[in-house]
Formats: structure tokens, C-alpha cells, sequence
């Protein structure tokens, strides 16, 4: 494989964001958060405390009603090559090849033929799919196809990368060895991560700090520094004592966020019936 030049990360400021889907019922309020230069945040909360919108407002897809995003000390955009996305499901091309699915990005900002081919292929091989390159996507697994789906945004070699969920829908062997690879590459590039999931154990084995998540529009209940040593392997540090720790109070954050002024029924249909309004619109 040929060498990859580490990337490196970028600041994220958000500042005192305030958000809501249709003015109808808010999700943000004077939402504050301070992301170091190469860190790995994940972000965890329990189902609609606004996870996917936050990571949405950080991507540029949705645009804050008051504050700022900031990466790089400018708004935040969509189109900015500094950023890249890897979604809950790998939205992959099924009729393109794997290696084709990770220069589609090059391709699309004009990078040429051979140039192109040849750094899709450092980050294919990077994450560990050599010999897969001419595979039609729907002939490999679903932790393929998420490699797949992870090594086309390193193509674009960002210095954020948003992860929602990524490996949600994987089992939980394949989950695991998902998050010691990622944490290989994010080790060997630096770029800044945040990374959103469910998994309270992911989320500890993976960060250097955990954002708890409150019920909208509270924003963040806490933030909660890991200060688990690195580098980090699965059993040896999946079975340490501050591992069990840092779980234990982490469940304990959730059962409080989960008791927060939980939203009455009329309130979740109205908050359903914005979003769907926002996602035609």
C-alpha cells in the first residue's frame, strides 16, 4: 500500500445554537460545544434528545436559527471538502464496483483518472478490503459495504469526519472489530471525529471525551472525559476497571436524561409531523 501523509483534524466551535424543526417545538437552545483539533467525541443520549439533527447542524444540512457552526473558524457548509459524512446505512451506488463507489467523490471535484484511482486505492486498501476492488457492492457483507462507505470519505481526506451511527445494523463481533479499526486509522490519520451511537460500550471504548445528550431542548446534560489509556485493544481494555466505570455511570446519566420532562404524546406528533414537514421542504 502505498504511504498516506497523516491528515490531521480541525477545530469545531458551536455557539449558541438554537434550533427547532418549523418554529413548532424547539430542539436547541443556546447549544455550546468546543471540539479540539483531532479529538474523537462521541455523542450519545437516548432516542430523540436530537443526536441525528445535531450531526445534521454540524454537517450544514440544516442551518441554526440563532448562533453559529464554526469549522476552521468559518460556517460550516455541505460542500466543504474539509468535511465528510458516513451515515447508519452505507448509501452505496449497487451498480458501481466498490472501488468505483470510493472515487465517486474525486471524481465528482475533478480529480483526474489516474490520480483519482490511485488514492481511492490507498484508503480502500487502508481499510482493509484489498482484492474486493472490482466487487459489485450487493456481492459484499454489510461490514464491507461499510468499509466501503468509510473509505470513500477518507478518499476525500477531511479533517471532520461526522459518523452517525455507523455500524448500528452490524453484529456485535463485527461491531468490534469495526471499532478497532476505525480507531487504527483515526490513530494513523488524526482527523477531528464525532461519532454518534447507542452503545454506551462503543462510545467508552472508542472517545476521548462522551456528550451526554439531554431531552430537547435542554442540549447537553454532561460531558464526561475518558481518560481510559491509548492505544486501546479490545479485551485488554473492555475488562478494565475504569471501563466498568465510566459504563456504569454513563447508564446512570441515561436513566436521568430519559426522566427529563419527558414529552407528552400530542408533543412527539407535533415534533414528527415538523420533521416531516422540514425533510419535504
Amino acid at each position: 500500500m502505498s504511504h498516506i501523509d497523516r491528515v490531521g483534524g480541525e477545530d469545531l466551535v458551536i455557539d449558541s445554537v438554537n434550533f427547532s424543526y418549523g418554529g413548532k417545538l424547539s430542539i436547541f437552545l443556546n447549544l455550546n460545544l468546543n471540539v479540539k483539533p483531532g479529538e474523537f467525541l462521541s455523542i450519545i443520549g437516548p432516542s430523540g434528545c436530537g443526536k441525528t439533527t445535531l450531526l445534521n447542524l454540524l454537517s450544514g444540512f440544516y442551518q441554526p436559527e440563532q448562533g453559529s457552526v464554526r469549522l476552521r473558524g468559518q460556517p460550516i457548509a455541505p460542500e466543504d471538502t474539509h468535511l465528510g459524512y458516513v451515515f447508519q446505512q452505507p448509501t452505496l451506488f449497487p451498480w458501481l464496483s466498490a472501488i468505483e463507489n470510493v472515487e465517486f467523490g474525486l471524481r465528482m471535484i475533478g480529480i483526474p483518472s489516474d490520480a483519482r484511482r490511485e488514492r481511492a486505492l490507498k484508503y480502500f486498501h487502508l481499510v482493509g478490503l484489498k482484492g474486493f476492488e472490482d466487487f459489485l457492492v450487493l456481492r459484499l457483507s454489510g461490514g464491507m459495504q461499510q468499509r466501503v462507505s468509510l473509505a470513500r470519505s477518507l478518499a476525500m481526506e477531511p479533517t471532520l469526519l461526522l459518523m452517525d451511527e455507523p455500524f448500528g445494523a452490524l453484529d456485535a463481533i463485527t461491531r468490534e472489530t469495526m471499532n478497532d479499526e476505525l480507531l487504527r486509522i483515526w490513530d494513523e490519520l488524526g482527523q477531528t471525529v464525532l461519532f454518534i451511537t447507542h452503545d454506551i460500550d462503543e462510545a467508552v471504548y472508542l472517545s476521548d471525551r462522551i456528550v451526554v445528550c439531554g431531552r430537547p431542548p435542554h442540549g447537553i446534560y454532561k460531558i464526561m472525559e475518558n481518560e481510559l489509556p491509548r492505544p486501546r485493544s479490545g479485551p485488554n481494555t473492555r475488562t478494565k476497571d475504569l471501563f466498568w466505570q465510566y459504563k456504569k455511570q454513563l447508564i446512570e446519566d441515561i436513566a436521568v436524561v430519559t426522566a427529563q420532562s419527558p414529552q407528552s404524546e400530542e408533543e412527539m406528533r407535533e415534533l414528527r409531523l415538523a420533521q416531516h414537514a422540514e425533510v419535504l421542504e
